[in-house]
Formats: structure tokens, C-alpha cells, sequence
């Protein structure tokens, strides 16, 4: 759908509010504190509980008389928190996956749950750019790209909304520092802050007609963004269009009532702390708000919310469908085609003769969804690598070995077949940091490598190589020296979701074939990423960060942007232009599987400028196409350049301008191999 599409419903949205009496208008612009919602609030802070008072939809007040509902607000992103949901891989997982076609089906999956949870609201489209990787939320985005980040963001609201449920943004904007998003004040210049950060936002809320967006917590240019009226108000509804609403982050998004009321902002939630009625019947009395822009944010909502409810429903929402065993199939499905495969020295795929296997690391036997905070499904009923090894060789055959007692266990990994060590992070080493007093996740202050006695582990098992395979998890970048040299395989798992275990044990024996591709690169060290401090309360974005620094700097990645293996091979050839016209350029490619498996391959076009007036990236994704192919089959896949999305934005003409210059497209299967084809247009 489109902003537009919105507007069908502005005319009676008008004339519904005209006959709102202004404590119904109140209502609307604050979800309303159930007795219920306080007594687990009183609670929601002790370790170990931040996810409970997420346990149902938080509503505004319906205006029952006039038809107008309320807004049921879920959370996610990794599926519908409220309830007994699906619990799906990660977002990074699922942007791992560059499958768009798949990513709207999860859309279509988690709409479905929000509408069988009694919700109308889904707010987990995540899409902040990790300016670092050791941000403590990066693993409730898909990565570090924006162009990846708006495609895969648009599917997902896609799906979401194709069940009558408003998709909501977030967090609008530059929120990717956790412990200090209360306090930090992020500037940027203008032209990183439309190219980088803000990209992907206009970009779901043009081709994907997003109905809502949340403000975040940190300041931008010294506001709070709750109450900034340049994004809001000058950005996001006047030069991108959006005719959805705007609502706050929860509990502390914000701080000036009145500022917040004049900056385009329309919902506080989850209720009304600083827009209780009697503090907004003073503003209007003494003519500090009008009831001009009272109306406006009630049409916004109304108009939104009355195009919603008022379309066909697809299916319907029993509460079986929650957990359904379709929907747990999809969630292992994305978990399968997320994994990736980092190195492999014949290690992989495990010969079926394997029996004796040795599982290494306390993550092997541990629940591992992801985050405690806000996105935490509490009830996700998930399996671990343990207890789907177990399944696979039999309970008696596969040795748990703790990390620090691999001596040991000599014996035992001297008789396995294959050596698993699964490491990497959990909810207390990176999430969402609710309290400066606790250091239950947050961002990654120590460093965005494996802890140290994992490091020994991994190097205690250097002796066995040619068995041992790394199995990684984490939200984000994880450096992989020094003990790089040690393993034979290595396997990116990310979050992957309810039924990762099996996602993991199916990729190791072969059942599943790896087709994931990282959604970041991973550098040698931690000083080739920009410099960051966790605790500042001031920060600069620079235009630079991930792939594209590297490469401006020519600093080597250990592994590349969008880089995979596979169990087959692939062969892309006949890359040529097709198609230019002043809109787009077309470019087509052939893939074929050259290999002996059924296998995934991400086909990936870049594009760099030559002789620009400014300072550009040397290249930057354009598209992506995932396909799938039996062996010897081959496919020609079209990509598409969009003609704005060559534009920079130039400060002094306050707007994108796009050079009569020379292009150069790369198509490849990662950021590095893109090289080899240099398409002039």
C-alpha cells in the first residue's frame, strides 16, 4: 500500500472527530494504565522480568460510539510478545537470510498472531543502523546496510499490514547507543542523516505505506526526538508524506508536553504520564496547545486506524493459529536459510557415518532466543543444539563438555567424529539495558569478540581441526581471531528463534544446506570499525561506518559484506545492462548451480560514481535477489538501480541530487567478489 492510501479515510476521520466530545480526544492520544498494567509494572524491573508486562496488547480509548477503535499495541520484533506467540529467528537472522519474499511471509505470520492476541498494532519493525556493532539491540535489525535494511523492512511491514494490522518504525531516530539512549544527544550532518540514517526509514514509509512510526528515546541536534519537530513534523510527515501516526517510546520518550504536542507528535505511550488529561485541559486553557492540532492527531489516528479495520480480512485469528504448527514450520525455515557458513575446510557437511559427537560451550545446552527486553516471547518454547543432537545421534552418543573442563575430556574428543563448539553471547552480554544500575545487557562494553575462556576453548581445540566446527551466536559482528586457525568450520547462527536447534544440527549433518550471508562485515580487529564510547553523552555520526569504510580506508575485511558458503557451487555469468530509462536501470545475470545439492545463493549489485563532486562510497548495495536452485539449474535474475537512489544529498539545495556522471555496476555473491564485473552505464 502507500501514505496515500491513508488519506481515503481522512474525509470521515474529519467528521467522526468533529463530534468527539475532548476527553474522547484525550484518549486518543494516550494509552490508557489498567489496574492490571500497574501491578506488573511495579514489577517489570527486577532481573529477569523486563519482558512481563509486554504479556498483552496496550490500548488507547476507543471511541466505541463513533466506531473508531483503539490502537492494541503488540511488541516484537522477533514475533508478537504478548502471549504464547511464534518466536522467530532474530531480525539480524532474518536479514542474514536477504530473502525478502520470505521476510513477508513472517510479516504476514506475525500480523496474523498480533490480530489472535486481540491487537490491531504491531510495533517491531526495527530498523535502526548499528553505527558499531557492539550496539546492546543490534539483533533487533537486519544490518548494517541501509539499502538492505529498507528492502527487507518493507517486506516485513508488507506482510504485517496484508492483515489489517498498522506496522510501526522504530525507533525514529539514531537510537543504536543502549546504555546512554536516555541521555545521548546524536548529531550528524544532513547529508549522512538523509543518505545513512534516515534512508531506510522514508523508504518503508513510501513503498510500504508504514501506518505508524515511534520516536526514540535519545536526543538528536539537542532535542528529545519525541519532541523534535524537524523529524517528525519537517522530515517524516512533511518531506516524506507519512499520513500515519507518530507515537513515543515507552515510559520515557517524553519529557515536555508542550514541546511534544507542537513537534507532529501524536500518541504517548503506554500511558499518560506527561498527556494526562488535566495537564492537557491547562495547556489549552491558557492557549499554550490548540485544539487545531488536538483535531490533526485524532484525524491522523482515526484515518489510520478506520483504513485498517474497515478492509476484508484475509483469514480469520483464532488463538490456535498462535504457535500453529505452520507457523513454528516457518519459523525453522527462516532459521535454516539464515544460517551461514563462514569457513569451512571440509569439515562440513558431517559424514553420515558421524556417531560420536562432542558438544562444547555452555551455550550448547542453553535456551538461546536472544534478548530479555521488550522483544523477549517469554513462552517461546524453544529447543537448544543439545537437545536437537540428541535427536540426531542419540542421547548416548553426544558429550556435553563444559568450557572450562575441556582437559578433561581428552578421551572423548580424541573418539568423537566431530567436535562442536558452540559460542558466542546470550540476553546478560547484549540486549536491551533498562536500568544504569544493573549490567544485564546493554551494548558491549567489553569488546566485540567471544569472551576470553571461550577464546582458550576454541584454541584448546586446535589439535582436533580437521573435526571441529565453531557454531556462533550473537546479534551481532563477533571477531574471529586470533583463534580463526583453530576450527575447520564456522557457522554463524545469530538468534536463530524457537527452533534454531534443529536449524543448527540439520545445517551440520547436511539435511539443510547453509545459504545465509552475513549482514555485516566482520573486520580483523576492532579498530577498523569507528571509534565509539557507551557512555557518552555526546556523539557524532560520522557519513562512514561498516563495508564502506573499509573500503574507503582499502582496509581488508576478514570476512566481506553479504559473503556465505554453501554445500554447492554457483556460477554467475552473462552479467550485462538491459534496460535504462530516467526512472531505473535494469541489469540481468544468470545464476546456476554448478554443484550436487539443492542450494540458496543471494545475487548482489553494487554500484560506485566516478568523477563525482563529492566524496562517494567506492560502492553501495542496489539490490539483491535470493533464488534457489536445483543442481544444474540456472536462472536469469533481473536487479533493479532506481535512478534516486544514485542521488547524494546536497546541504546547500536542502535536497538529493543526482549527477550526470559515469556508473560503474558490480554484481556478485558478496562485497568483495562484486569486483570481478564492472558494468560501465
Amino acid at each position: 500500500m502507500k501514505q496515500q492510501d491513508l488519506m481515503t479515510y481522512d474525509a470521515k476521520a474529519r467528521e467522526l472527530v468533529g463530534e468527539m466530545t475532548l476527553d474522547e480526544k484525550l484518549g486518543m492520544i494516550a494509552a490508557t494504565l489498567r489496574p492490571y498494567d500497574a501491578i506488573t509494572l511495579s514489577g517489570m524491573f527486577l532481573p529477569g522480568n523486563w519482558g512481563g508486562y509486554n504479556y498483552r496488547p496496550w490500548k488507547t480509548r476507543a471511541v466505541k460510539r463513533l466506531g473508531v477503535p483503539a490502537v492494541g499495541f503488540c511488541d516484537g520484533p522477533r514475533g508478537v510478545v504478548s502471549g504464547t506467540s511464534t518466536c522467530f529467528p532474530v531480525t539480524m537472522a532474518r536479514g542474514a537470510t536477504f530473502d525478502k519474499e520470505l521476510e513477508e511471509r513472517v510479516g504476514k505470520v506475525i500480523g496474523a498472531e498480533v490480530r489472535a492476541n486481540g491487537g490491531n498494532f504491531f510495533g517491531g519493525v526495527c530498523m535502526n543502523l548499528p553505527y558499531h556493532p557492539g550496539w546492546g539491540r543490534s539483533q533487533e535489525v537486519y544490518g548494517e546496510d541501509s539499502m538492505h535494511m529498507g528492502k527487507m523492512a518493507v517486506a516485513l511491514t508488507n506482510g504485517v499490514q496484508s492483515q489489517n494490522v498498522v506496522a510501526c518504525l522504530k525507533h525514529y531516530a539514531f537510537n543504536s547507543m543502549e546504555n546512554m539512549r536516555f541521555k545521548v544527544n546524536v548529531t550528524a550532518d544532513k547529508r549522512t542523516e538523509q543518505e545513512i540514517y534516515l534512508r531506510h526509514f522514508r523508504q518503508a514509509v513510501e513503498e510500504a505505506g508504514a501506518g505508524s512510526v515511534m520516536a526514540a528515546y535519545n536526543l538528536y541536534r539537542g532535542d528529545q526526538c519525541c519532541e523534535s519537530k524537524y523529524l517528525i513534523q519537517d522530515v517524516l510527515k512533511d518531506r516524506y508524506g507519512f499520513n500515519g501516526f507518530v507515537i513515543t517510546d515507552f515510559f520515557f520518550g517524553l519529557h515536555d508536553a508542550e514541546k511534544g504536542f507542537h513537534s507532529g507528535l501524536d500518541i504517548e505511550y503506554p500511558f499518560p504520564y506527561r498527556w494526562n488529561k488535566p495537564a492537557l485541559k491547562r495547556l489549552l486553557k491558557k492557549g499554550k496547545i490548540s485544539m487545531e492540532e488536538l483535531d490533526a492527531k485524532c484525524v491522523a489516528i482515526a484515518r489510520t486506524l478506520l483504513f485498517f479495520q474497515e478492509r476484508e480480512d484475509p483469514q480469520k485469528y483464532p488463538k490456535k493459529i498462535l504457535q500453529s504448527k505452520e507457523h513454528i514450520a516457518l519459523a525453522k525455515e527462516v532459521a535454516d536459510k539464515a544460517l551461514t557458513l563462514l569457513k569451512n575446510e571440509a569439515v562440513l557437511p558431517l559424514d553420515k557415518k558421524t556417531k560420536k559427537v562432542v558438544l562444547a560451550g555452555e551455550l550448547a545446552d542453553y535456551c538461546n532466543i536472544g534478548d530479555h527486553g521488550s522483544s523477549w516471547i517469554m513462552r517461546a518454547n524453544a529447543d537448544t543444539v543439545y537437545e536437537a543432537a540428541c535427536e540426531a545421534f542419540g542421547k548416548r552418543n553426544v558429550t556435553l563438555v563444559p568450557t572450562a573442563e575441556l582437559n578433561k575430556h581428552k578421551k572423548d574428543l580424541e573418539q568423537a567424529d566431530a567436535v562442536i563448539a558452540v559460542v558466542g553471547l546470550k540476553h546478560d552480554d547484549e540486549g536491551e539495558n533498562l536500568s544504569e544500575a544493573t549490567s544485564i545487557g546493554g551494548d558491549r562494553k567489553q569488546g566485540i569478540g567471544l569472551h576470553e575462556e571461550e577464546v582458550e576453548l576454541l584454541q584448546g581445540l586446535a589439535a582436533y581441526k580437521a573435526k571441529t566446527t565453531a557454531v556462533l551466536i550473537g546479534g551481532n559482528t563477533l571477531l574471529l581471531d586470533p583463534w580463526y586457525d583453530c576450527v575447520g568450520a564456522i557457522l554463524q547462527a545469530y538468534y536463530p528463534g524457537m527452533r534454531g536447534g534443529h536449524a543448527i544440527v540439520d545445517v551440520l549433518t547436511g539435511k539443510t544446506n547453509p545459504s545465509g550471508k552475513s549482514p555485516f562485515v566482520i573486520p580483523y580487529k576492532e579498530e577498523d570499525l569507528p571509534k565509539i564510547d557507551w557512555d557518552a553523552t555526546e556523539w557524532h555520526y560520522e557519513y562512514y561506518h561498516g563495508y564502506r569504510k573499509l573500503d574507503k580506508e582499502n582496509v581488508a575485511p576478514r570476512v566481506p559484506y553479504g559473503y556465505g558458503l554453501s554445500y554447492t557451487t554457483f556460477k554467475l555469468s552473462g552479467a550485462k545492462k538491459v534496460h535504462e530509462c530516467n526512472k531505473c536501470v535494469k541489469f540481468e545475470v544468470t545464476v546456476k548451480n554448478t554443484g550436487k545439492v539443492y542450494g540458496g545463493e543471494v545475487v548482489q549489485l553494487y554500484v560506485g560514481s566516478n568523477g563525482s563532486n563529492v566524496d562517494r562510497p567506492v560502492r553501495s548495495l542496489m539490490d539483491f535477489e535470493k533464488v534457489y536452485l536445483k543442481p544444474g539449474e540456472k536462472k536469469t535474475v533481473t536487479l533493479v538501480v532506481k535512478k534516486k537512489d544514485l542521488a547524494y544529498f546536497d546541504e546547500a539545495k536542502d535536497d538529493f541530487v543526482i549527477e550526470d556522471i559515469a556508473y560503474t555496476a558490480y554484481i556478485g555473491t558478496d562485497e568483495q567478489s562484486c569486483v570481478d564485473t564492472a558494468i560501465k552505464f
